[in-house]
This record gives structure tokens, C-alpha cells and sequence, in this order.
């Protein structure tokens, strides 16, 4: 499904605002500095969030805090007096986490716990990569399928405790190209062969689907819990193709293609936050496990993700392959 930019008819300020005075509403992203994780966050935080952002860097993830809230300021100068009563800045804060590293992943959940939040309200898994070489963590897993799958089961499956039982949401970024598993692979394969345009395509997409069978099965074995993915759309305009731009000679190619590609179908970095927003702050009732694309539109995602003795397959085999690094109780 491709999703253009007169289809995105969704607009965050129809969603609940809170005063964090008194009502105490704690969200925790991961890659929320840049891109499309920057404008999920500023909302958030507009919307009277306590944001945790979780990221590798430190200065980074505190220059962007500083351009949220002065963004957040300018966009309130626009506000009218009577919505200003009603409408509260929440607060941003540094959380450290490196998704390439699962003993730092698991130092970041111990560091949570220890900064005495009651519950976590919402939990955006938003970090990715995607479109690179292949190449393997430290950890010995294919670096896209750590980065956008394993990390995020090990950080979300150490922290669901603190999850609020009522009201609590969790949130796995996706994408359209998840499609592209047309059939169950094996978790154990890693596509290491050329050319890299093809199957990087392929490692990205198995990363994907094993993110949404995440959620899927979480639904189901955590009923309490409201457990979404969403596609946020074709975001031409993030670092994600950084790779095939600064190819030597071809890159300018690449570059057009993106850029006219993106002209036609894309969307911005902001557009591309609203599904998660909608997923995030609505109050409507959705089905629990939904997939969700640009807008926030409800949609199907792929066989193989919705497949669940295939989720159920792909849960069992990341407990096991943690269990043999050292991370247990997982279930």
C-alpha cells in the first residue's frame, strides 16, 4: 500500500492532552532524537508526556531535547489563550541504550528500574536501521535483525513489569517492507550473499515481521496491555538510505531516485510520527495486536507476520538463542 501525502488527514492536536501535575503520564522511545522519532517525541512532550529517549549518544539525545522544547514553545506562541489552560509541556530526559550491544540493552532496563518510575504508561520501540551491509553485532546476530528485533524483545520483555496493567501501550515501528518475507524464513538464516541491494532487502524485511509477530503474541499473552505496529510511511528524507547515497559514483542515482520517489509517495518525518501518535494517545478502541500504516490507518499486515505459529516459532527461538548469551527469564 502506498500512502501519499493528500491521504494523511490525521491531526495530533484532536488527541488527549494531560497535566503532568496531576496526572503523571510517563513514555519511553527509543531513537526518538531524530527523525521521525523527533517529531513522535515532540508531540508527546506538547501532550503533557514525561519522555524518557533512549539512544547511544548522549549529546545528541540532549541537543535534541533542546530543539524539542524550543520547537514546542514556538508551536505554543500559535496556540490560542483558551486552549493554553488545558494544554501542558510534559518533560524529556536521557536514557542510555545502545541496541547493538544486548549487555548494554540490559544495563539500560537496570538503570530504568532504578530511577523509581511507578509504571511506564508507553513504550515506543521506534529505533531501526535498515538498507546496509551485511554485517554482524558483537552479540553474533545479523546487525539489522539485533538493531530492530532482538534488542527491542530483550529491553521490552525486562521492563514489562513496570508496564501500567490498565492503560498501558506498547508500540513497534515497522515497516511496509516486511512484505517482503513472502514466505516463513528461518531465523537462523542471515542472507549473507550478493548482491547486497537484494538481499539487505530481505535480512530488513525478516526483522520487521519478527517485530510485528512480537506484538501479535504479546497481545495475546499480555491481554492487559494495548500491543500495536504501525508502518509510519515512505520517509524518504531520514539517514536511512544514508548508505546507498554515498555509494561512489551511483550514489547521485540513488539520491534522484529517492528524492522523486519520495515527491510522489513519500511523506515528512512529522507525517510519518502520526501513526504511532494515534496508536499511542487515542482513545478509541482498537483490536489488540493491530497493524496501522501512514495516518494511522488500520490495515493487514503481511501472512507470514500474522501467521501465529510462525510468531510463536520466532518467540521461541529468540528466547533460546538469549538464554545461550546469557539472558533468561524471559518468558
Amino acid at each position: 500500500m502506498l500512502t501519499s501525502r493528500s491521504s494523511l488527514d490525521f491531526i495530533p492536536d484532536e488527541l488527549p492532552y494531560y497535566d503532568p501535575s496531576m496526572t503523571r503520564k510517563v513514555a519511553l522511545i527509543t531513537g526518538g532524537n531524530s527523525g521521525i522519532g523527533f517529531y513522535t517525541v515532540l508531540h508527546l512532550y506538547l501532550h503533557g508526556f514525561v519522555v524518557y529517549i533512549a539512544g547511544r549518544s548522549k549529546s545528541k539525545v540532549c541537543g535534541a531535547i533542546e530543539k524539542i522544547k524550543t520547537e514546542a514553545l514556538r508551536r505554543r506562541s500559535n496556540v490560542i489563550e483558551g486552549d493554553l489552560k488545558t494544554r501542558f509541556l510534559g518533560e524529556l530526559h536521557f536514557l542510555e541504550l545502545d541496541l547493538l550491544n544486548l549487555a548494554n540493552v540490559e544495563k539500560s532496563t537496570v538503570v530504568f528500574k532504578s530511577l523509581n518510575e511507578p509504571v511506564i504508561d508507553l513504550m515506543i520501540l521506534n529505533a531501526g536501521i535498515g538498507a546496509i551491509p551485511y554485517a554482524l553485532t558483537n552479540d553474533g546476530f545479523e546487525i539489522q535483525f539485533q538493531t530492530n528485533f532482538i534488542s527491542n524483545f530483550l529491553f521490552t520483555q525486562r521492563l514489562l513489569p513496570l508496564m501500567n496493567k490498565e492503560q498501558g501501550r506498547i508500540i513497534y515501528v515497522s515497516s511496509i517492507a516486511h512484505h517482503l518475507e513472502i514466505f516463513k524464513f528461518s531465523r537462523d538464516w542471515t542472507f549473507n550473499y550478493k548482491p547486497n541491494i537484494i538481499f539487505t532487502w530481505l535480512r530488513y524485511a525478516m526483522s520487521k515481521t519478527s517485530g510485528i509477530q512480537y506484538m501479535k503474541l504479546l497481545s495475546m499473552k499480555h491481554p492487559e496491555l494495548q500491543c500495536y505496529s504501525v508502518h509510519p510511511g515512505l520517509v524518504m528524507n531520514t539517514n536511512f538510505f544514508g548508505y546507498w547515497t554515498r555509494i561512489p559514483f551511483i550514489g547521485i542515482f540513488f539520491w534522484f531516485f529517492f528524492q522523486l520517489f519520495g515527491w510522489f509517495f513519500g511523506c515528512s518525518n512529522e507525517e510519518g510520527s502520526y501513526a504511532t501518535l494515534r496508536c499511542a494517545l487515542s482513545n478509541e478502541e482498537f483490536v489488540n495486536g493491530s497493524y496501522f500504516v501512514s495516518g494511522g490507518k488500520l490495515a493487514s499486515s503481511s501472512k507470514v507476520s500474522s501467521d501465529l505459529n510462525a510468531a510463536t516459532n520466532t518467540w521461541i527461538w529468540t528466547t533460546k538463542e538469549l538464554e545461550k548469551k546469557g539472558f533468561t527469564d524471559l518468558e
